[in-house]
This record gives structure tokens, C-alpha cells and sequence, in this order.
């Protein structure tokens, strides 16, 4: 099938190696680029181009492509290139929930059980086209955002190559709408997302820092400290005449901070000055100085 792929290279290497002909690749930089250039006709492929340009437009239209494919694309395809051939890609959440660029961080921060990967029609609104096929994945209550999203690559792939034959075959699954009922938003969390509110339950601290980690992780200051949190731990064993934000460690050495309900173990995280790393004897030493 004559294919207009747009993403990560390491999906377009392999439908080129399903046999499909990669007739235009507009490619996020990646591992396996020249790869998939040693598939191309010469000027069929560049990195991020500009896809609202009549001049890359008209190349793509040129190339004749029978399909559009995303994944991982991170610009808007605009309706002048959607125009040119069906349009699919595959999201990593369960569509209509979680939206948007960064699922990984609210599906955990959600306590979402289960999660999984979307193949669905592009459309001019990100994230909103038509389902074609869906794949589920239970979420491992100790994985954060970094392992969720390898935990998604292979049934992604797997799943946009399924969908991608079907269309091959002249059987293309059949579309079905999305639930407006059920669409929650998934945007890139921003600074005030990521300041660890200690009214908050312990249970929501750990996953807010679990769905932030290890990049760019959550913050909170302890006395005149600044650090960055990247893994922590809910637990019952505190001091009990500590308010909630208060910090103190506890005989085993191990820095605990009270929460809205329970409270939290600081166990790894990042100085915010330099991003020198901590760990649970450094966050015992940065309390121990802001009780001083």
C-alpha cells in the first residue's frame, strides 16, 4: 500500500517492512531515520516539515499516497493534507479518555486501572476522530509515567500494523464515534500541576509523583529547599503531632512528610537547583535542616 507516513521513524521502518511502500515521510528525529530514507525515493522525506506549506503539500499529494499514517506526529495535520487519502492513527489511551499530549501522566494520576491504545481516524481536532480498534493494558500500580509509555509502544505498533493491513486488504475495520460522554482532557501538565499540594491524600501525592517521573517530576519546598520528588511512598508510619506540609524522620532515618491523609516517605528525587540527585539519606539530611 503507497503509505504518507508522519512520527517516530521506528513505525515507518516497519510498515516499510510489512511491505508497504512509503511513498512520503515526514519524520520526528529518531533512531532509524536513515533507515527509513533507504526506503524512500530521493525528496520523499524530510524531518518535521512544514505540513500546512502548499509546497510539501503538493509533494505529498505528488507522492500519491493511498493512506495517511501517524504515530507519534507531534504537530496538527492540517485538512489540506488530511484531504489527500484516509487518515489513521493510534493514541496511547482508550479513547475518548485522556486526550491530548500526555496521557501517561494523567492515566496514573487518575488511579486508572486499566489503559491501552487507540486506532482511530484522523481528524482536524487532535484526538477526536472516529475509533477503528482498541487494545487494552492494566496499569501496574509501580510503574510511572516513563514505564507506562514502553509498557504502550509494542501494542501500538502492533496495533497500528493491524489496522494498517486491513486497509491493506480492502477491509478496513469498521468506524465508530467516540463518546463525547466520556472524553476527559490529557493536556502537557504545567507548573501549578506539578506542586505537590499536601492537603491531598498520601495515596494522590504518590501517584501525582509516580505520573511525573522521572521527568519532569514534582516539587515542593522543605524549609528553604527546593527539590524535585521523583519517587516517594504512602505510608501510616509518621509522627502523628505533624500538620499537614510538616516533615520530620523518623527513628529509621527515612524523612517523612504529612499529608491531608497519612503521609509520605521521600525515597528519590533532584536538588532543583543543579539536578544533582537525592536520595532517602539526602532528603533525611535537607529536613533534618529546615527543622534546625
Amino acid at each position: 500500500m503507497r503509505i504518507a507516513f508522519f512520527g517516530l521513524p521506528l513505525a515507518a521502518v516497519l510498515l516499510a517492512r510489512d511491505g508497504h511502500e512509503l511513498v512520503y515521510a515526514g519524520l520526528v528525529p529518531g533512531i532509524g531515520a536513515r533507515r527509513v530514507r533507504s526506503r524512500l525515493a530521493a525528496g520523499r522525506t524530510s524531518v518535521m516539515p512544514e505540513l500546512a506549506s502548499e509546497r510539501v503539500v503538493a509533494e505529498i499529494r505528488d507522492a500519491r499516497p493511498e493512506l495517511l499514517v501517524s504515530w507519534f506526529w507531534t504537530r496538527r495535520i492540517p485538512p489540506g493534507v488530511l484531504a489527500l487519502a484516509p487518515a489513521v492513527g493510534v493514541h496511547p489511551s482508550l479513547l475518548p479518555r485522556h486526550r491530548g499530549p500526555d496521557p501517561y501522566f494523567w492515566a496514573i494520576d487518575a488511579g486508572d486501572e486499566t489503559t491501552g491504545v487507540t486506532a482511530h481516524l484522523l481528524a482536524e481536532e487532535y484526538d477526536t476522530g472516529a475509533i477503528l480498534a482498541q487494545r487494552s493494558l492494566r496499569i501496574d500500580p509501580r510503574w510511572d509515567a516513563w514505564k507506562l509509555a514502553r509498557a504502550l509502544d509494542r501494542p501500538s505498533l502492533a496495533l497500528l500494523r493491524e489496522v494498517v493491513r486491513a486497509y491493506a486488504a480492502g477491509r478496513p475495520p469498521l468506524a465508530r464515534p467516540q463518546d463525547e460522554a466520556g472524553a476527559t482532557a490529557a493536556p502537557r501538565p504545567g507548573e501549578e500541576d506539578l506542586a505537590v499540594r499536601w492537603a491531598w491524600p498520601a495515596a494522590h501525592i504518590e501517584r501525582r509523583v509516580r505520573a511525573a517521573a522521572p521527568w519532569p517530576g514534582v516539587w515542593t519546598e522543605i524549609g528553604e529547599e527546593v527539590v524535585v520528588l521523583v519517587r516517594v511512598r504512602a505510608t501510616g508510619d509518621y509522627p502523628r503531632a505533624l500538620a499537614p506540609g510538616e516533615a520530620a524522620v523518623r527513628a529509621d532515618g527515612v524523612a517523612v512528610v504529612r499529608a491531608g491523609e497519612d503521609a509520605v516517605e521521600l525515597l528519590e528525587g533532584r536538588a532543583d537547583e543543579d539536578e544533582s540527585p537525592l536520595d532517602a539519606e539526602d532528603f533525611a539530611r535537607v529536613v533534618a535542616r529546615a527543622r534546625a
